[in-house]
């Protein structure tokens, strides 16, 4: 296994659009993880910052907090609500919250996991990703449905950082990662690589797949959500802030914001998808609306997992994520133990369901579209959902 140093990179706009007052280096944020300091921001006295993992928030993926706050789920919250986008490999989100540049971040379990053998200080309040999100893409006609091929192979990834992410997940189904080649081959173009004809898969991951269709960047999926014991990505704050009781309370008002909004989805995934539009126009134009409205679901679907076996929106598999940081030791990405009832908190997740779903739903439902997202056929999107999937 070709073992990869991230060289992504940090480029200053990006580095001044996230952090701001520039407390955390660009050494920092290319190397390793890093440690809290004492430099750490005032939570909540103005600004709630959350940060992407990804490199833009020009996606569909967090369509909760734009629903939320556009349908004022979120309440009065008294501070303004700030969406920044990290450098793309997933590290950047953990560091930028423990050091309080950032209140709250989306980090990948595995990317949580290493935080916390870091001692960085941080819980997940949120388990937004039930499933996972993430799948193994291949070229038409050459997928495998027992990922045990992937022995030998190579494996496409945007970011060295993402091997934490593809690891675990392979290694849960069976696979000997250390006999699996990755390449990093770049963001933003990984994919078209594999669709060149270099490698022989890549990482990826749902709400990307109906974008890549709309690219013509057609492949067959290895499904996470379909194969995967793991769940995938979660709502991380400082521990600190949730022994906090002001910021806890806080706290348990955004959770039950998202817990609304993830509702909303529901009953309604184009007013949802029109909700993210209207915040970030680029985001329409370079999905439109029916892969918009589609990549929502397939991130939504995710997100839902199986509510009958859930205590509500948000609710951590907490099984789940053991596996996941048990396996992450088990291939030396971790070297402690790791309890995940320690820092997988399901605290919040009673309070932030005990909402009105009726209410929710009739705000769903008597959502104005507009045109081009109402002419979307939600039909011919649920027949073909799952066409691409190999197993």
């Amino acid at each position: 296994m070709k073992n990869l140093i991230n060289n992504t990179g940090v480029s200053r706009r990006k580095f001044l659009q996230v952090s701001g007052a520039g407390v955390v280096s660009v050494t920092a944020l290319g190397g390793g993880l890093i440690t809290p300091t004492s430099a750490l921001a005032e939570a909540y006295s103005g600004t709630h910052t959350w940060i992407s993992p990804r490199g833009t928030i020009e996606v569909m993926d967090d369509y909760a907090i734009w629903v939320a706050q556009e349908m004022g789920y979120f309440g009065d919250l008294g501070v303004e609500l700030d969406m920044q986008a990290g450098p793309p490999g997933g590290t950047a989100v953990v560091q930028f919250v423990s050091v309080g540049q950032a209140d709250m971040g989306f980090p990948a379990p595995g990317i949580l996991g290493n935080s916390i053998e870091n001692e960085m200080g941080l819980v997940s309040i949120f388990g937004t990703g039930y499933l996972d999100l993430f799948n193994i893409a291949f070229r038409k006609g050459e997928g495998m449905t027992d990922l045990k091929g992937l022995e030998g192979k190579t494996v496409l990834l945007g970011s060295a950082a993402w091997q934490s992410i593809a690891d675990p997940m392979l290694r849960a189904v069976g696979v000997d990662v250390s006999k699996v080649n990755y390449v990093e081959a770049g963001f933003p173009n990984w994919t078209a690589a594999l669709a060149s004809g270099e490698g022989d898969a890549c990482l990826t991951w749902e709400g990307l797949r109906a974008l890549l269709d709309k690219n013509n960047q057609n492949f067959d999926y290895w499904m996470g959500m379909r194969g995967s014991p793991l769940p995938s990505n979660s709502q991380v704050v400082r521990r600190a802030d949730v022994e906090d009781p002001d910021r806890k309370v806080f706290l348990q008002a955004y959770v039950k914001g998202l817990a609304m909004a993830h509702e909303f989805a529901e009953q309604n995934p184009r007013a949802a998808a029109d909700i993210v539009f209207k915040a970030l126009p680029a985001t329409k134009q370079g999905f439109g609306a029916r892969a918009g409205t589609e990549s929502l679901m397939q991130i939504h679907r995710t997100f839902k997992g199986d509510m009958s076996q859930r205590a509500g929106w948000g609710e951590h598999d907490i099984a789940g994520f053991q596996k996941f940081f048990d396996v992450q030791k088990e291939i030396g990405l971790l070297s402690t133990d790791i309890d995940a009832s320690n820092f997988v908190l399901n605290d919040f997740i009673a309070d932030g369901n005990d909402f009105d779903k009726d209410k929710v739903k009739a705000d769903a439902m008597n959502y104005a579209l507009p045109e081009d997202l109402a002419a979307v056929d939600m039909d011919d999107i649920e027949a073909n959902f799952y066409n691409s999937a190999i197993n």
